[in-house]
């Protein structure tokens, strides 16, 4: 995001006084004369590194790390020592500075949170950089959790001004950020964060549906304001009674939350009713916010009839990352539904500021065990010492980021907390490692379960136990939750050096009749040559036969006390990675054509992906596979975030060709609708010949009164696509139409 240019221009340099000033007065804590002096000192080496740089934008790039510390000192709470690390984020990625610069001027504690926002260096070796990356970030989760708030501003900024970034990475950016900031903004309680990174990714990913929706909220703002004031005055006139201090509005849902909703009820936005919810904050002692808040919920459903079904207590017992608040969906005037929350201004302060907020109430309703308590699941991710970095990032991502959990409780009563998803053995390993080892069965409300079982709310579960037993590599197939996985890979790593003894002496006598003089040198060859992860692996092979010691002597020889690779006849000399080899396709005339790269896509072997089977005029993306040639996926493929985040190197920027033939594609549409009885069929197969269109397949059944039809067409681009959704919705008794993977 860099560019190498020098200003001296008198206007730049009042906007970034100007930036810095508005950073100061951002800063609600206090700050003793230490404090000053390394704020404006890491403003001043920061001005003074960055100089030369600007951004994409053709902004000074000073202006970034200047707006990421105002966002962690205005928009997350923190105080001046994360302010003066925001200011240095960058330095030492992008100038000259090193680590030991900043130790020597600002000390230890600055210098370590820098290193930790440091990304690795672009040589380090790894199947997935990003990964490796993330992993490094996060780790710093567990040491100073200033550092991934820190890095939160910084992604936050960098969405904000995505805008002047080529779209093909603007769309890995947003791949990144929806896949693991968001969720990772949800596990700390930054809600506001969150909905703005979701919010920021639709714009990129699915822009004709961001601002379709925007466009209707604007549109309906009067409207909504006028409901909402209706629905509030009958409400303020009882609260006042109650002699306490509050606050109550109507605040609109995210573009997101409304586009989920639309997506997951498929309905028009016409038919969303719940756009908006109505927020109470009650100004009231710790010891009395449980009263207070169930007395304004006694208000509210006396005003507002209740739907009993959609309560959730918050308060009783919190969410996983710490959030209290009463919810309850009501009937509002005109029938409407309308959510209503409820809480003190202390849990508000929480929910909007999440793990910052938290410590400023640590000891207040017992919410200082919530992080704690998720700080050491993160650590005993870390701790696996078998894991990938991808496999990190899956575990993290499943353990440590859910966004719903389940409820359930020891024989003796005690509550446990966990994924939903979770299974009956990822319950034992949550009790103790040995107990997950050593589990034979388990017990559900006294009935005996498979380990496999999903746990649901309020189940008492109890685990029976064995010294004779051990996990076995099936197990890994029964959890979910990053901790299980990651103690079953590693007693599997246990069992598997034990057996890998044998083939690790029958090494050491050959290389030692071969008087090879450096075991640990040799083993790194073959590891290397054979693509094992570690030297345990290998050994493994060998112990079970998959790779023998005279396979292994026919490739390799000893020369010199060193192991050296056997020359291959150039018959026999391996091919490059077919994958990485420009390779055109036989077939091109009557295949679409692509751009890939900006070159043309007829000089490499490239398919359509059948996951989302892009259409001309998609926006779509190309991913080298490791064997298939490139894959050409739509870029709200349901694959993409994965493929972006955890691949992003093979990631190639693909167009469709302007000079393209005409060519047929395969897309699929769910039709719901009335069953009306004999001619529904007839309805949809006349509306599609009218318009010239083929029917590849069709799919159709009907039950009660509703009809529900996978129907597969032949389409040239997305406008027909498009015309032809539009045009099977408009047939009588059709209730959605709606594109499919």
């Amino acid at each position: 995001m860099i560019e190498e240019i020098t200003t001296t221009d008198e206007e730049e340099k009042k906007l970034i006084q100007n930036a810095y000033r508005q950073l100061l007065r951002s800063i609600k804590s206090e700050m003793d004369e230490t404090d000053q002096k390394n704020i404006r000192g890491a403003y001043e080496l920061a001005v003074e590194a960055h100089a030369a740089q600007r951004r994409k934008s053709g902004e000074p790039y000073i202006l970034h790390p200047i707006a990421v510390a105002r966002i962690c000192a205005e928009e997350i709470g923190l105080g001046p020592t994360a302010v003066v690390a925001a200011l240095l984020h960058d330095v030492v990625e992008d100038t000259d500075i090193t680590l030991g610069d900043l130790q020597q001027q600002f000390g230890p504690q600055i210098a370590r949170m820098v290193d930790g926002l440091t990304k690795l260096d672009g040589a380090y070796n790894s199947d997935s950089p990003q990964a490796e990356n993330f992993k490094k970030v996060l780790s710093t989760l567990v040491e100073d959790v200033r550092i991934v708030l820190i890095k939160m501003a910084d992604r936050l900024h960098n969405m904000r001004t995505l805008g002047s970034m080529p779209p093909h990475k603007q769309l890995k950016i947003a791949a990144e950020t929806s896949y693991i900031y968001a969720p990772l903004a949800h596990r700390l309680g930054l809600y506001a964060f969150r909905t703005e990174f979701l919010d920021l990714c639709m714009k990129i990913t699915d822009p004709d549906d961001y601002f379709s929706i925007a466009t209707k909220l604007h549109e309906t703002k009067k409207s909504r304001e006028a409901y909402i004031a209706s629905f509030i005055a009958p409400l303020k006139e009882q609260l006042d009674e109650i002699g306490i201090k509050y606050r109550v509005f109507g605040r609109a849902k995210s573009i997101y939350s409304i586009w989920n909703k639309l997506k997951s009820k498929d309905v028009a936005f016409e038919e969303i009713y719940d756009l908006f919810a109505v927020r109470i904050i009650l100004d009231v002692p710790p010891k009395k916010e449980k009263l207070y808040c169930w007395q304004t919920y006694s208000i509210v459903t006396d005003v507002h009839k209740p739907i009993t079904e959609r309560l959730k207590d918050w308060i009783t017992t919190p969410k996983a990352n710490g959030y209290e608040s009463l919810h309850t969906t009501v009937v509002g005037p005109g029938g409407r539904f309308v959510e209503v929350q409820i809480r003190s201004e202390r849990m508000d302060e929480i929910a909007e500021r999440g793990f910052a907020a938290h410590w400023k109430y640590k000891g207040v309703n017992n919410s200082d065990d919530v992080f704690e308590r998720w700080l050491d699941s993160v650590r005993e991710i870390l701790e696996d010492p078998e894991g990938s970095p991808v496999e990190f990032l899956d575990s993290f991502k499943s353990n440590s980021l859910f966004n719903e959990e389940v409820y359930v409780y020891t024989p003796k009563g005690d509550p446990r907390v966990l994924p939903k998803g979770a299974t009956a053995l990822d319950f034992a390993f949550s009790i103790h490692s040995d107990v997950g080892y050593h589990c034979t069965a388990i017990k559900i409300d006294n009935q005996i379960v498979p380990m496999g079982r999903l746990l649901k709310n309020g189940d008492r579960i109890e685990v029976i136990t064995s010294s004779n037993q051990k996990p076995s590599e099936s197990w890994l197939k029964l959890v979910t939750t990053g901790k299980a996985k990651a103690k079953i890979r590693s007693a599997m790593k246990e069992e598997r050096r034990r057996k890998g003894e044998l083939g690790r002496e029958a090494l050491e006598r050959k290389f030692k009749n071969l008087r090879i003089q450096s075991f640990d040198d040799a083993m790194e060859t073959l590891v290397k040559h054979y693509k094992m992860n570690s030297h345990v692996d290998l050994y493994f092979a060998i112990a079970m036969n998959s790779i023998t010691v005279t396979e292994i002597f026919k490739k390799f020889k000893a020369e010199q006390g060193k192991l050296k690779q056997v020359e291959l006849p150039p018959a026999e000399v391996p091919k490059k990675d077919a994958a990485l080899v420009k390779r055109p396709r036989k077939d091109s005339a009557n295949h679409p054509r692509l751009t890939i790269n900006g070159e043309p896509g007829d000089q490499y072997d490239y398919t359509l992906a059948t996951c989302c089977n892009p259409v001309q005029g998609d926006k779509i993306f190309a991913y080298l596979t490791a064997t298939a040639g490139l894959k050409v996926h739509r870029i709200n493929c349901p694959n993409a975030t994965n493929l972006m985040v955890n691949y992003g190197y093979r990631i190639m920027k693909a167009d469709w060709s302007s000079d393209m033939p005409q060519t047929n594609f395969v897309t699929k549409l769910k039709i719901t609708g009335i069953d009306d009885g004999p001619g529904v069929i007839e309805r949809l197969t006349h509306q599609i010949s009218l318009m010239g269109l083929n029917i590849r397949s069709l799919n159709i059944a009907g039950t009660e009164g509703f009809f529900e039809a996978d129907l597969s067409l032949i389409v040239a681009n997305t406008d027909q696509l498009n015309q032809a959704t539009r045009a099977l919705k408009n047939l009588s008794n059709i209730s959605t139409v709606s594109r499919t993977e």
